[in-house]
């Protein structure tokens, strides 16, 4: 799951539908034609020489000989000698609703050569980036100056039910048919699609985040098409979504209480304190000061609050946000938090959240009651603080979304083969114990803990202990031996906290930041 700033939600749009085959098969046994490969566009992709074509897929797999769509997909193809080729690797990374076209780099981070072995590939999922069509409803939505995340007055409350209503309802009329086609079953059955369309017997897969929630309900109805699975920010299957989102409140909070506390260590550098709880009151004196006065007329609580939200996801970008901090409370200088936030409004912006929302709002049916809501957020409210009610507007949407939800998948992963699974112990976007469920769930599964760590999905990160097991595992099946009880079966270092103005081998991510910012925040 992903929190989206304006900064981070510029995804493509696309147009169109494709016409319906003529000879197009049951759901069932739907085959897919075969892709029609060809050069790439974007410039990560061209430097490595990668392919990029369109899976096409039927809109609705109940009606297969009706409205095809497409499915933008890249390959990178393994460069180790044929004999030691092992089959396609696909990725995903998370959100839902996150471009994952690029992904397809993914493999040249995996240590000791062992992504060589791969076919690597990348696919924006149904209605986002480059496929076709690509949904986006009001690309103003998460504009500036937003009012107040927090409903402290019913003037406040009825504002953002009226707002969360209307995004709900531009969804509706953009979206269509599609709309009713966004669940997670929906994306499922075009993995399996893809996996026919590459003339594979099984796939190997590596999902972040929201991503491995897909590759849980993948492998519940492939089993027998599962070979090696990586699930890196395990979700919770039990959870999803009201419940889940409830879930990251407590843990964002907590992190944040890190945070603060690390910046406090560094006052010597950034001059906000000597004391996380100093630090803390200097984020929330500053908040409701933004409510009458805000930073270049452009940022006020709410944009605010969306900053600091990547600080409590991972420790990547904590000195950037540090010295956005700096900069505004001593210096009164809102251009760093104006570079952060970024500019709202590009064409298509949305199509993240567009997504994120046609996912989440018809995997589950939500609460449709606003007083559950009040109950629940307020009372996390009253002890945790930093997200929530940011939170419950962000899916508030699901409320009147216009197509019709589901029953979840139940998740079973008794027929699967071993599967890796990693997390840190502080997780918010995918709190911890989730891991832990999905471990019990999958019994053959293994699980690395990032011991004491907040960050979201960091593998592939240059922690070796991780890392070194990822690519054993996808080397040789290799895992680590699953020990008893309910807790993890290998314990590793976390992602270290920066050290402001240095950067180290042990420190610098490993992974691009197209990669980064592929997979991260969700």
């Amino acid at each position: 799951m992903r929190r989206i700033l304006a900064a981070t939600i510029g995804l493509l749009i696309g147009a169109g539908l494709v016409p319906a085959a003529a000879d197009a098969k049951p759901a069932a046994g739907y085959q897919p034609p075969a892709i029609e490969w060809g050069a790439c566009t974007r410039p990560s992709l061209v430097a490595r020489g990668a392919q990029c074509g369109f899976l096409i897929v039927p809109l609705d797999y109940a009606k297969p000989a009706g409205t095809k769509i497409k499915v933008a997909v890249s390959r990178i193809k393994h460069t180790s000698p044929d004999a030691q080729y092992q089959g396609v690797m696909l990725t995903n990374p998370g959100g839902p609703g996150g471009s994952g076209l690029g992904l397809a780099v993914l493999g040249e981070f995996v240590p000791d050569n062992a992504g060589t072995y791969y076919d690597w590939i990348g696919f924006d999922p149904r209605g986002v980036g480059s496929s076709v069509p690509a949904l986006t409803c009001d690309p103003n939505y998460t504009g500036y100056n937003r009012p107040f995340y927090v409903p402290v007055t019913k003037k406040l409350e009825k504002t953002w039910l009226a707002k969360a209503k209307g995004y709900a309802q531009a969804c509706d009329r953009a979206g269509g048919a599609l709309l009713d086609h966004l669940k997670t079953t929906d994306t499922v059955a075009d993995v399996e699609s893809l996996r026919k369309a590459l003339g594979a017997e099984k796939i190997n897969y590596y999902g972040f985040s929201y991503g491995t929630y897909l590759g849980q309900v993948y492998a519940t109805l492939h089993p027998d098409r599962v070979r090696r699975f990586v699930f890196d920010g395990v979700v919770n299957p039990e959870r999803v979504w009201y419940a889940a989102n409830l879930d990251q409140d407590v843990q964002f909070d907590k992190n944040m209480d890190v945070y603060f506390g690390w910046v406090a260590r560094n006052d010597a550098t950034y001059h906000l304190g000597t004391s996380a709880k100093v630090v803390k009151k200097k984020y929330y004196d500053t908040l409701y000061a933004l409510i009458k006065a805000p930073a270049a007329g452009k940022i006020g609580p709410s944009e605010w609050n969306d900053i600091f939200v990547s600080a409590g996801y991972y420790v990547f970008g904590w000195e950037d946000v540090a010295e956005a901090f700096a900069a505004w409370v001593n210096n009164k200088d809102a251009a760093p938090l104006l570079d952060l936030y970024g500019v709202p409004g590009a064409a298509g912006s949305d199509n993240g959240y567009a997504v994120y929302l046609g996912v989440q709002c018809t995997d589950v049916r939500w609460p449709e009651k606003w007083s559950t809501w009040q109950r629940d957020n307020w009372k996390l409210h009253a002890r945790y603080p930093f997200i929530t009610w940011n939170n419950a507007w962000f899916n508030a949407p699901c409320r009147n979304w216009g197509a019709k939800a589901a029953k979840p998948v139940t998740v079973n992963g008794k027929k699967s083969p071993p599967i890796l699974l990693i997390a840190e112990t502080n997780d918010a976007a995918t709190p911890y114990p989730g891991a832990l469920r999905t471990r019990q769930l999958f019994p053959k599964s293994v699980l690395i803990e990032g011991v004491g760590g907040t960050t979201h999905s960091g593998s592939l990160n240059g922690i070796a202990c991780t890392d070194d097991t990822v690519a054993a595992y996808l080397a040789t099946g290799a895992l680590p031996a699953r020990v008893a009880g309910n807790r993890s079966d290998k314990k590793c270092e976390p992602i270290p906290q920066p050290n402001p103005g240095v950067v180290t081998l042990s420190t610098a991510p490993v992974v691009t930041d197209e990669v980064r910012e592929a997979i991260g925040p969700r």
